[in-house]
């Protein structure tokens, strides 16, 4: 119990100060995509619809610890693409720890096995397995028969060599609650934590018929929860994050709470949504229009409960309401009764869609870059042979 309460004693201390220096607005965790490629194609993912000229492009180990710095975070996520396809990755993680950042290594573990010499076990290191439900549930959601298998006996390795592994879950609809408890049970046979989110709605995502709505999500987590009496699951989650998911926390997002960095640059508003880059975190922060964005004023909004916009306003929440938290946390997640009003959608303003202009002005840099470093090598070419006549 030691590691989860170092980690908590440390980003509670952060917390406290930014409260201390009156700051609106801060990160909690900063959400690291290093690359877009992976070795999966999940039929929810909305990550890897790009050209391969952008898959093929990562940030190198020193952008990633500049990103890190830049931000100031506690905790750095490391999701994807597929980190342990990034060649730096052993490299990347070494100097975040060095840092004295809590890294949390997202991975879908096809590789883990096979790459854990590239680790040291540390109380800043966490694998996060991706994880969406038991076998037959967790296969189909990834598109590919025998991912369940290879990410648990990846679990297991990792577990014996003394690393500490959490696996994440994202939800979607016609995911049965019995089903979903079930699952509960296994990551406590195995030893692991768990973190859970709604899978947000990206418009770029294959499957586009199993995202849940939030009254869906709400009756859904209630039923989980139900299930859940007296039993010991082990969520990575605050007491009212949880709350919030069951419908009873009536919440706006926080979208600076877990700020992206990729090979775009810093992305606006969240790491959900890609509404424009920026070159700085500064620039991020002070440019950005974050009144426009957030459950009730943009049309993309409208369904997302995902954990990286509300679990840093929960947080936020503890922070403000340490009776109200002890409160959740000795009675638990309530599963009946009224829930929270629902937030008014009749005012959100319009989806805007630009991924594709965003590709096409990035593709335009990368030819760019492709034909100066074309003609620098046919200068020095040239050099060479003029220096030999």
């Amino acid at each position: 119990m030691a590691i989860p309460f170092f980690k908590e004693l440390k980003i509670g201390g952060y917390l406290i100060k930014q409260k201390m220096l009156g700051r609106k607005r801060y990160p909690l965790v900063l959400m690291l995509e290093p690359l877009f490629r992976c070795n999966l194609a999940c039929a929810g993912c909305g990550k890897i619809d790009y050209p391969d000229a952008i898959l093929n492009r990562r940030m190198t180990a020193q952008e990633c610890w500049d990103a890190a710095e830049e931000c100031g975070a506690p905790m750095v996520a490391i999701p994807g693409g597929e980190p342990l396809i990034h060649k730096e990755i052993g490299e990347i993680v070494r100097g975040l720890v060095a840092r004295k950042k809590f890294v949390s290594l997202c991975t879908n573990a096809m590789l883990l096995e096979k790459k854990l010499d590239l680790f040291e076990p540390s109380p800043y290191l966490f694998f996060s397995v991706h994880l969406d439900g038991l076998k037959e549930h967790h296969d189909e959601s990834v598109c590919q028969d025998g991912v369940f298998d290879r990410a648990v006996s990846a679990i297991k390795a990792a577990k014996a060599r003394g690393f500490t592994v959490n696996v994440n879950a994202t939800i979607f609809d016609n995911y049965p609650a019995e089903e979903i408890a079930k699952f509960l049970d296994f990551t406590t046979e195995l030893g692991v934590g768990v973190s859970m989110s709604p899978g947000y709605a990206y418009e770029r995502a294959p499957d586009q018929e199993h995202f849940l709505n939030r009254t869906k999500t709400k009756k859904l987590f209630r039923d989980v929860f139900a299930l859940g009496k007296g039993k010991k699951w082990n969520f990575m989650h605050s007491g009212l994050f949880l709350d919030f998911l069951a419908g009873n926390q009536e919440y706006h997002c926080t979208p600076w709470g877990m700020p992206a960095r990729n090979i775009f640059g810093w992305q606006k508003p969240c790491y959900l949504l890609g509404e424009g880059y920026t070159k700085t975190f500064k620039e991020l922060m002070e440019t950005t229009d974050w009144d426009s964005y957030g459950t009730g004023k943009y049309e993309k909004c409208a369904n997302c409960m995902a954990h990286c916009g509300y679990e840093p306003t929960a947080a936020t929440a503890a922070l403000n309401n340490p009776l109200k938290t002890m409160w959740v946390a000795l009675r638990g997640v309530r599963t009946t009764g009224p829930m929270a009003p629902e937030i008014d959608l009749t005012k959100q303003r319009p989806a805007q869609y630009i991924f594709a202009q965003q590709v096409e002005k990035t593709l335009t840099e990368i030819r760019k870059d492709e034909a100066a470093a074309a003609a620098a090598k046919q200068a020095a070419k040239e050099q060479k042979a003029s220096t030999a006549a």
